[in-house]
């Protein structure tokens, strides 16, 4: 996993975004971009949760259905749908969501464990979460979103 972005005062910088009614964030640091939905070009064989893949200002980006990928229904994208890019590594990897909820300033310490009814396959895609207020907010591991295997795979 990568770095955190801090600032001086030990903080940490995270984006939160929603799908349906859950959110869910990602190091600020590992985004690139934040773009309006558009069609992919599909690839054969590849997973379910693979959309397809974009041309990025000359790289073929794969973009994930990160519903899908997290074992909700597929979203049905419209013109209202966002494509966050992130670097994952040296790749970059697209993750189809509803919409970019805000930009988050927290403490290491604010994130707590999951609990321990979450199963291997949830702890495989989730650090833990961020309780704020009323709001529960889950942090991501992105090198697992798409694993360079599965790139090679499809």
């Amino acid at each position: 996993m990568s770095q955190m972005g801090n600032d001086d005062a030990g903080t940490r910088k995270m984006m939160s975004f929603r799908i349906e009614t859950q959110e869910f964030c990602v190091d600020i640091m590992d985004v690139r971009e934040i773009r309006g939905w558009t069609g992919t070009t599909k690839l054969p064989n590849s997973p379910d949760y693979v959309r397809g893949v974009v041309n990025l200002r000359g790289a073929v980006v794969p973009i994930v259905d990160l519903s899908c990928r997290l074992g909700m229904p597929k979203l049905q994208p419209t013109e209202r749908n966002v494509i966050i890019v992130t670097q994952v590594q040296n790749r970059k990897i697209g993750m189809l969501v509803d919409a970019v909820s805000d930009i988050l300033t927290l403490e290491e310490s604010a994130i707590q464990a999951l609990p321990d009814i979450a199963g291997d396959n949830i702890k495989r895609f989730l650090r833990g979460i961020l309780p704020i207020g009323d709001r529960m907010i889950s942090i991501l591991v992105l090198d697992q979103i798409l694993p360079a295997s599965e790139i090679e795979a499809a």
